[in-house]
């Protein structure tokens, strides 16, 4: 996934296919080979609408730990502004669930996360470098206890 045509392809259209594979291969379908793969649903900042996003992921004791890297691009993604204007959102890990709350890490807990995220993925470290003065922000999503 860090060739600059698959991450286009996975930024761009994976978002609309991606959550409907792993739905009819019974979740087994990874289109980012080993790495696993959460969908993220949240609501647009602006519309309201319900919104569906593969991302790769990590857990921290119980929290998700998300990279809005974009890719590498100078620009967030779109579900980083959805999240901080909605920040309660469900995430599906494979069969499993849940509802979550979701916060941009302060600059020291990103500083902790950061080499973490890049031993994960080493194409975090590619994408920061691609982004150029944009500093990927690292996002943390706590389960929501009932």
């Amino acid at each position: 996934a860090q060739l600059r045509p698959i991450t286009w392809f996975l930024v761009h259209t994976s978002g609309y296919i991606y959550p409907v594979l792993m739905r009819l291969s019974g979740e087994w379908i990874n289109l980012t080979g080993a790495k696993p793969i959460c969908v993220l649903r949240h609501r647009g900042a602006k519309t309201g609408k319900a919104r569906q996003t593969p991302l790769v992921y990590f857990t921290l004791k119980d929290d998700v730990i998300l990279v809005a890297s974009n890719g590498g691009s100078r620009r967030h993604p779109g579900w980083y502004y959805n999240i901080r204007t909605h920040p309660e959102v469900s995430l599906r890990v494979g069969k499993r669930g849940g509802v979550y709350r979701a916060r941009v890490a302060s600059e020291q807990e990103r500083d902790a996360i950061w080499p973490l995220a890049t031993r994960f993925y080493s194409g975090f470290a590619a994408y920061q470098r691609s982004a150029g003065d944009r500093r990927i922000p690292v996002v943390i999503c706590s389960p929501v206890k009932h």
